[in-house]
């Protein structure tokens, strides 16, 4: 038996989204506060989570097409490779640095390395996530 849950699916949609912009907003958060790939990964994925509870798995799938396991390993190929990169400049694994650019629209902004491995990181935790959330909803 079917359920109406109309009240349900559209408020999901206004949440869906503060939580997602809320997700972004501690990803880039991170470097100087507390937030960051892992925190921020975790928002994304109680999120989707949300978007299950409200719909159906096979719903969000035509939502979100996305394969969580190939999300986890290019988000770990990014992080080492993030990491690796230090190699390169004579430097130890995971050395980072920074610099500020004067970027269209935005004006001197800080671009640092740890944003790659932060994005790695990211990816990882939502692709791990949801992988593990998935698996545990569709062995019902």
């Amino acid at each position: 038996m079917k359920t109406n849950d109309v009240i349900f699916q559209t408020t999901t949609k206004v949440v869906l989204f503060i939580i997602v912009m809320f997700s972004i907003f501690l990803f880039f958060a991170g470097h100087h506060n507390p937030g960051g790939g892992f925190i921020g990964g975790l928002m994304t994925s109680s999120a989707i989570v949300l978007l299950l509870l409200a719909y159906d798995i096979k719903t969000v799938k035509k939502i979100l097409p996305i394969n969580f396991l190939t999300l986890t390993a290019v988000g770990l190929m990014i992080a080492v490779l993030t990491g690796v990169g230090s190699f390169l400049f004579g430097a130890p694994f995971l050395s980072h640095t920074f610099d500020y650019f004067e970027l269209p629209l935005l004006g001197e902004t800080e671009l640092a390395t740890a944003v790659l491995f932060d994005i790695g990181v990211y990816l990882v935790v939502v692709g791990v996530t949801m992988t593990i959330i998935q698996t545990i909803g569709e062995s019902e």
